[in-house]
């Protein structure tokens, strides 16, 4: 039988890890929540390394702006040199035909 795999949302977690701080066991709220006392710990490890940048979802790191516009400068660039790149074959194919007119 096939399992759901559960999402729980940005609210949740946090919520779920202040019951924890405030004094309560990790086992103990796990239980009440109906969540595996394992993802609870990781939840709490995440929490205090990150505290707001925390539970961003499917993999994406929450940056900051500065990050964010390094980024898309970095994006901005691999583009700027694949068009160049591209315009450079482009010339070379260009100067190769205007030689072989030349010659005649």
């Amino acid at each position: 039988m096939k399992q759901v795999k559960r999402q729980f949302d940005r609210s949740f977690k946090v919520m779920a890890v202040e019951l924890c701080f405030s004094g309560k066991p990790t086992c103990e709220v796990a239980n009440e929540l109906g969540i595996r006392a394992d993802l609870l710990s990781r939840w709490k490890r995440e929490y205090k390394q990150k505290r707001e940048g925390s539970f961003s979802g499917h993999g994406k790191p929450s940056l900051t702006p500065e990050q964010e516009e390094i980024a898309q400068l970095k994006k901005r660039l691999r583009e700027a040199e694949i068009e160049r790149d591209i315009l450079k074959k482009a010339v070379s194919i260009f100067s190769k035909s205007d030689n072989k007119y030349s010659s005649l």
